[in-house]
């Protein structure tokens, strides 16, 4: 086992620092209200799973509407996600990414969410690409909290 796990390590190593270049990439073209900058990142179907309400965004051209709300207007929010690790995948070509977010609107900080995240990635076409993330939060300040139902 030893022996396969070693000539693996060179391509597991490889996929795991390309999906953290990507994971800087989004973070960069969040913090820049880049919205074009994070749509080669994501797949076509990609799946996120919001945070604090569980709400779904299905597919690139919903994620996209949506972070083209959240990074412009008076209300711009900023998103950090922090890798802690990433585990690539010996069947096929995906890895997961587990983690620490935080996000504030820019306007109003005390407005603010965190906590944990997993991420899916899939080789798509020669490229790492999102293809689901699932957010909980597990602190927030002001209009971040979810309100009582």
């Amino acid at each position: 086992l030893l022996a396969a796990a070693a000539t693996q390590s060179p391509a597991i190593a490889q996929a795991e620092g390309e999906i953290r270049n990507r994971r800087t990439a989004f973070n960069r073209a969040l913090a820049a209200g880049n919205v074009r900058g994070i749509a080669p990142i994501l797949a076509d179907d990609a799946q996120l799973v919001t945070g604090a309400d569980s709400m779904i965004v299905a597919g690139k051209a919903a994620q996209l509407a949506m972070w083209t709300e959240d990074l412009n207007g008076p209300k711009r929010r900023f998103y950090v996600r922090t890798p802690t690790r990433i585990r690539v995948s010996a069947v096929g070509p995906m890895a997961l990414e587990t983690g620490e977010w935080r996000g504030f609107q820019l306007s109003a900080k005390r407005n603010w969410a965190s906590g944990d995240y997993v991420a899916k990635w899939r080789r798509i076409g020669g490229a790492w690409k999102l293809e689901s993330e699932t957010y909980m939060a597990t602190a927030c300040g002001g209009t971040f909290c979810p309100t009582k139902r």
